[in-house]
């Protein structure tokens, strides 16, 4: 009996069929293995249908050297650019350095906050053990392929702030630094208010407040919930709610028993002995948010520089965040006029924003660890069509993929414990 011959695949569907499996991943988030049903489900109810469905290894792969192809593919921009730099947060025993490229006319051309879609990973550094001296290294190595940019934005994270000290050494005219302005904020607010007897019974109390309300008729009411990390970068939104509160409890005489008013009374007592203190934090807060509003929408430009001193005045003269705030606003103002004309970029939301997509997407893992899938985060920058698909793809081939995992991270937490277990009979004891 003769074998059955495999059906002929136009190339051109099958280019069309490899786009359409990426960007199910990377704009739909569909995980790897639902992808070939969901193209089945096509296949079966659609005319003419798909002839071919790809096994979801293929889309892995595809995936993968997307990245990877649009990393291979990076060249110095004839446009002024600015470099916006991260570590990802932990996952498994290792973090990411990320170095974003954005065009220094996209805030403006935008006309507000900028998006993924305006901007291109030039960098990705997978490191298990990350200092100064590493980190001047791999700036070296990404501005030496990406060419060197206008500034670089960054937090105020002290080895960054290191790294890139070191490798400005290394550079004839220095380059200007933005320290991004919801970092800068969150640690004067830190500073003026985190050590404070009033603000430690403040959280203490709506963290029992929090307790007490949950899973009742005042659920509604439950207080923003306090971060473990960066807990004053979203610090606005406690003190709008704390405000609020106040307001609601602004009522003379004693609340009826057994009315909202006095189960929240129970729930907060004391509340109304912190007023002063929260006046404060809340006026304090909301200016901080206004700034933030303008600078991150709109840029630094003289216009929002004297926009946001003004509301800096607003602010009590013995206030730390007061006080940060116009030494941070003078500083790059400064910066500003050496760099553009065009409104400035300060604020490095962008890729806080692409780590939590990446994030999003690798959580689905059991094992979640720092692997080659690190190579999507490329591919969550720009915008991708077929033709951009296309040649990234040919910048990249499967072996290429292996190489690069070989050199990058040579082990994973999987590979580690497969390895162990794999081999359990020549385990010795105490042998690891």
């Amino acid at each position: 009996m003769s074998p059955i011959p495999a059906p002929v695949v136009d190339l051109t569907e099958a280019r069309e069929v490899r786009t359409l499996c990426i960007l199910l991943v990377i704009q739909a988030v569909v995980s790897y293995r639902s992808i070939p049903r969901i193209l089945d489900l096509f296949k079966a109810k659609t005319a003419p249908g798909l002839a071919w469905v790809p096994h979801f290894s293929s889309v892995i792969n595809w995936t993968l050297r997307l990245g990877l192809g649009l990393l291979k593919q990076v060249k110095p921009s004839n446009k002024p650019w600015l470099a916006i730099i991260d570590h990802s947060i932990d996952i498994g025993t290792k973090k990411a350095l990320v170095v974003l490229r954005v065009p220094v006319e996209a805030l403006f051309k935008r006309g507000a906050a900028i998006q993924l879609q305006d901007c291109e990973c030039i960098g990705l550094k997978v490191c298990e053990q990350v200092n100064g001296e590493s980190i001047a290294q791999d700036l070296a190595a990404i501005f030496s392929q990406a060419g060197k940019p206008q500034a670089i934005i960054k937090d105020g994270d002290y080895t960054l702030q290191k790294g890139v000290r070191l490798w400005s050494e290394t550079q004839e005219a220095a380059i200007p630094v933005i320290t991004d302005i919801g970092h800068a904020m969150a640690n004067a607010l830190k500073d003026q208010f985190e050590k404070t007897a009033s603000y430690k019974r403040f959280t203490a109390l709506i963290t029992q407040g929090a307790n007490r309300l949950r899973q009742t008729g005042l659920a509604f009411l439950i207080p923003p919930k306090l971060r473990s990390k960066g807990r004053f970068q979203s610090v606005s939104t406690l003190g709008k709610w704390a405000d609020k509160i106040l307001d609601v409890f602004a009522v003379q005489g004693r609340a009826k028993k057994g009315s909202l008013l006095a189960k929240l009374r129970t729930a907060l007592p004391g509340f109304l002995l912190l007023k002063p203190f929260i006046k404060r934090f809340a006026s304090t807060t909301q200016v901080v948010s206004e700034v933030m509003e303008i600078l991150k929408h709109k840029g630094l430009d003289q216009t929002s520089y004297e926009q946001c001193y003004q509301l800096s005045k607003t602010l009590p003269e013995n206030s730390k965040v007061k006080q940060r705030l116009q030494q941070w606003l003078q500083q790059h103002i400064d910066s500003h006029k050496q760099i553009t004309d065009l409104p400035l970029l300060v604020s490095s939301d962008i890729i806080e924003s692409l780590f939590g997509n990446f994030k999003h997407m690798i959580e689905r893992s059991p094992q979640a660890d720092m692997n080659r899938t690190t190579l999507l985060i490329p591919a969550l920058c720009g915008s991708l069509d077929e033709i951009a698909i296309t040649q990234a793809l040919n910048q990249a081939r499967h072996r290429d993929l292996n190489m690069w995992e070989q050199e990058n991270i040579p082990y994973t937490v999987r590979k580690k414990r497969q390895a162990f277990f794999g081999d359990i009979g020549s385990q010795k004891a105490g042998k690891i």
